[in-house]
């Protein structure tokens, strides 16, 4: 076991992927945007999971799509999978969408950071700042690079939960830069620790299809309505939807 997972931070390897090459960054899983007529990007496959999948209705997505309403030819990131019904659904009333798998990008820049913290401590290579500010700072500085005000939405869905405390809020404070004066995200918490991981796609305007996911994510915190708020206080409207299964739809205007 390494010290990162010993610290909680990494949990299981992820199925089919070793450790980088020293010296070599992953590059993030990201789409290229789509729409409009477009080519098709390769798309996640769901059959290993179709069985257990199971739906929700979403009253944050129904609000989600309200206030994107009339909006035309609006950009969009979504920060899981590459669904292809979710890419579908988007595209088909006009927007093109980005997709960024931020936790698989988050995973596997800790496998590269554990690969060069062993390096580091047999004198290969400079010692690595492991604070969690140095880590969210490496992070960022290959991940989620937009232009400012490129978004007009943001499918956030239940990343934060899954990411250091620290991590988590500078990458709030990099989506808030990436999205224009308007515009929404919707995001989700857990109100206590999820005993399944799940990924989730749209099956329809008020329905969300979760798949539970295989990659060992270890849920980081559970926030307070009170954090969540601080988290995102730089925004105007701050509207929640809880549901029975333990988890909070937010919907943020900035």
């Amino acid at each position: 076991m390494g010290l990162l997972q010993k610290l909680g931070i990494l949990g299981a390897p992820l199925p089919g992927r070793g450790i980088p090459a020293p010296g070599v960054r992953p590059v993030p899983g990201r789409i290229p945007p789509v729409g409009g007529g477009a080519g098709h990007a390769m798309m996640n496959s769901p059959r290993s999971a179709k069985a257990a999948e199971s739906s929700r209705t979403s009253n944050g997505l129904k609000e989600f799509l309200w206030n994107l309403d009339g909006l035309g030819h609006g950009k969009l990131l979504d920060l899981g999978p590459a669904w292809q019904t979710t890419l579908s659904f988007f595209i088909e009333r006009g927007f093109r969408v980005s997709s960024e798998d931020l936790l698989r990008a988050w995973k596997e820049f800790l496998q590269s950071e554990e690969q060069n913290l062993q390096m580091a401590l047999g004198g290969s290579v400079e010692a690595l700042d492991m604070t969690a500010e140095g880590r969210a700072a490496r992070f960022l500085a290959g991940n989620l690079r937009y232009s400012p005000a490129w978004f007009d939405a943001i499918l956030l869905w239940d990343v934060l939960d899954y990411l250091e405390p620290i991590v988590a809020r500078r990458v709030v404070e990099q989506l808030t830069e990436l999205l224009r004066p308007g515009g929404v995200v919707l995001a989700m918490f857990h109100s206590r620790r999820p005993e399944q991981f799940h990924r989730y796609r749209v099956a329809d305007s008020m329905t969300l299809q979760m798949l539970p996911g295989t990659e060992g994510f270890q849920s980081q915190r559970i926030y307070q309505n009170r954090e969540i708020q601080e988290l995102f206080r730089v925004y105007r409207t701050m509207k929640s939807f809880v549901g029975r299964d333990q988890l909070r739809e937010v919907l943020f205007i900035k």
